[in-house]
Parts: structure tokens; sequence; C-alpha cells
């Protein structure tokens, strides 16, 4: 979990544009940061089993 000082600071506009710091809108992690779901790997995860996420399954062959 990021603290409120991280996630503040990552809202911010930045100096230069790649300082930017992509974060999860659900936890504030910045780390394995998907674009397309604005989500962080692990409440992609959680949500993607919980069938929340539309048009995502989980694969089997």
């Amino acid at each position: 979990m990021a603290t409120e000082n991280q996630i503040a600071k990552s809202k911010k506009k930045p100096k230069f544009s790649t300082r930017s710091v992509n974060r999860c809108w659900r936890c504030g992690r910045n780390r394995s940061f998907m674009r397309d779901f604005d989500l962080c790997r692990i409440c992609f995860r959680e949500l993607a089993n919980n069938g929340e996420i539309p048009g995502v399954k989980k694969s089997s062959w």
C-alpha cells in the first residue's frame, strides 16, 4: 500500500514528463502496472477472478 503522501506526489504534474508515475487506482501500487486497466497485477487478478472486469476470463488450454 502506498502512503497518502506518495499518492498525492504522483498525482501532481511533474517537471519532466518522464518522471510521471502510474499507480493502481485501488491500492496505489506503482510496480507491475497495467495501463489498459489502470490496475496492478494483484488487484487485476482479484477482480478478474471475481468476474468484475468485463471481457476478461481465465484461460485454459
